[in-house]
């Protein structure tokens, strides 16, 4: 008879945040499969848990995701546990599990601390309807080209982002999605947790460098509602309506890029007599 994978989810840096049915199941597994086995270990040591740990990451999961399936189907339990909060959430978690689904072994969640969570419900925006989109692409390029993408999305969008790339993130949201009301948590449940919240031009103006440390939640509230008929009118009267309202010919081409969901280049050529894309 298969054992059981049981999705662990541990501390993202307040230890007490840890649940009672979370320390039960790292004790009664045969096997806990983490990211970096000396943190997972720290973490056990901590609890008096003294159950054998395995790596599993990004580097190994192809060579590693078979010998734990192989061990499930043959009878063992193995808690699956990220380096902090929910297992699978922006890591090689899923495809563990999705092994263990498609062999017919039993999947079991031990919910708890996620980063995305906890940032959206501190954020002050809206929460009934919400899109994680993870980590941007590292590339200038590729990142504004995501960030296109999603500048359409009315629900509230959740990123992650590394600290010595918030800058040029912010910066980027602002120029595609607009000055939009945003929250930047960082160092969540940690001693030195902080939730900025306002405009995104506002949240990177605050930001000296001794507070772009430590892992970073971006919360940006969704695209307004588009006025009547505003990305159905020619590219050119948009734009020269906005300017009739008192936008510089820039931030009217910005705007009626963003109405649009797409990059500015592509007003530029639309102004220029080129189609518009679809």
């Amino acid at each position: 008879m298969s054992g059981t994978l049981y999705v662990v989810a541990t501390p993202i840096g307040n230890l007490e945040d840890i649940t009672l049915r979370a320390i039960r199941t790292l004790k009664e597994v045969d096997l806990v499969a983490c990211e970096d086995t000396r943190h997972t270990r720290k973490l056990l040591a901590h609890f008096g848990i003294a159950t054998p740990s395995i790596s599993y990451h990004d580097h190994n999961a192809r060579e590693r995701a078979p010998e734990l399936l192989d061990r499930l189907e043959s009878g063992a339990s193995i808690a699956l546990v990220s380096d902090a909060g929910t297992p699978a959430i922006s890591d090689p978690g899923y495809r563990l599990i999705s092994g263990a689904a498609e062999r017919g072994i039993a999947v079991v969640p031990v919910p708890g601390p996620s980063a995305v969570v906890a940032a959206l419900s501190a954020s002050g925006l809206a929460t009934d309807a919400f899109l994680f989109a993870g980590f941007l692409p590292a590339r200038a390029e590729a990142r504004r080209e995501r960030l296109v993408e999603l500048a359409g999305e009315r629900a509230t969008v959740v990123l992650y982002e590394a600290p010595h790339r918030i800058d040029e993130t912010l910066a980027d949201l602002v120029d595609v999605f607009g000055d939009r009301p945003a929250a930047l948590a960082r160092e969540l449940t940690k001693v030195h947790e902080e939730i900025v919240r306002g405009p995104l031009s506002q949240i990177a103006a605050s930001l000296a460098p001794e507070r772009r440390r430590g892992e970073m939640v971006l919360v940006v509230a969704g695209a307004p509602e588009r006025p009547q008929g505003a990305a159905d009118s020619p590219v050119a009267a948009r734009v020269a309506e906005l300017e009739a309202a008192g936008l510089s010919r820039m931030d009217a081409i910005k705007q009626t890029a963003r109405e649009r969901g797409v990059p500015k280049r592509d007003v530029y050529r639309a102004l220029a007599g080129e189609d518009l894309p679809n």
